[in-house]
């Protein structure tokens, strides 16, 4: 049995993070092997990860970033279990690695992201899994990529809510600016679509039907449900899809009205809205 000193604790504890009990004891089952040491972490951290697999994730952080020329963007977000570990370094630090990554190889999906494999070895996934190790916590990372003519985004003060809007025919319009207003609307609105012709089948059905029930709870003919829930489908086309919304800064417009008036013709082709606990 290999003698374990301090000084390999502390060297264990600078190439993985883990505490210094951990450390200890992962050494002392790997008879002083470094590297055996760091896979024992990384089994414990998959165990806690399995353990706590159905819990809620309720907090996190959200960071985004938008290419040099404006035409993609990416989002990601780590959700925790508590607002504590959402605020610690190493988990700062791991989400900023996450967008990194993103960027570097343009991951096109989550699953392709999780695959990437840092300078030390390790995929995201690794990483994610050595992070849930430490902190005793479930994390669920969400990643999105929109591309476009020109791409904005925001994050939510809070830092648990972000977008990203796609924007075309912008012209001379100021596309963060505008984006950026875009993007707080759906923040604050949650649209379904872009617009009626982005809305689901299922959904419209759905709507369909309970308008008709509606109207049939109030007593109306049967031969006018159909017409009262057309009525009604339109008015959910006006309050759940982007460009028919009123403008939360201006009811006195909608937002095909706003982007219009900053440029001719101006239109939002695709959006994705992201929210931890939400």
């Amino acid at each position: 049995m290999a003698a374990i000193t301090a000084a390999d604790v502390n060297k264990l504890r600078t190439m993985t993070g883990a505490g210094m009990m951990d450390c200890k004891k992962a050494l002392t089952e790997a008879d002083g092997d470094f590297e055996a040491a760091r896979d024992i972490l990384r089994k414990a951290g998959q165990k806690i990860a399995d353990k706590r697999a159905e819990n809620e994730t309720s907090e996190g952080f959200v960071t985004v970033a938008v290419s040099e020329d404006g035409t993609n963007g990416k989002l990601v977000a780590l959700a925790c279990e508590t607002e504590s570990v959402a605020k610690v370094a190493n988990f700062r630090e791991l989400v900023q690695r996450i967008l990194d990554a993103a960027v570097r190889t343009n991951a096109t999906t989550k699953e392709e992201l999780l695959a990437v494999k840092e300078d030390d070895g390790l995929t995201i996934q690794e990483h994610i899994t050595d992070l849930t190790g430490k902190i005793g916590e479930k994390l669920d990372l969400t990643y999105v990529t929109l591309t476009g003519e020109k791409v904005a985004s925001y994050i939510h003060s809070d830092s648990k809510k972000g977008v990203l809007v796609a924007l075309k025919n912008v012209g001379s319009a100021d596309a963060a600016a505008v984006g950026r207003d875009v993007a707080m609307q759906i923040v604050a609105m949650k649209p379904v679509a872009v617009d009626k012709d982005g809305v689901d089948s299922a959904t419209v059905e759905r709507e369909i039907e309970i308008g008709k029930e509606q109207a049939r709870a109030e007593g109306k003919p049967e031969a006018m449900l159909e017409k009262i829930a057309q009525g009604k489908l339109n008015k959910f086309y006006k309050e759940q899809t982007l460009l028919n919304q009123e403008f939360v800064k201006d009811g006195s417009m909608t937002i095909a009205q706003l982007l219009d008036s900053k440029s001719k013709g101006m239109t939002v082709t695709d959006f994705k809205r992201v929210a931890i606990g939400a």
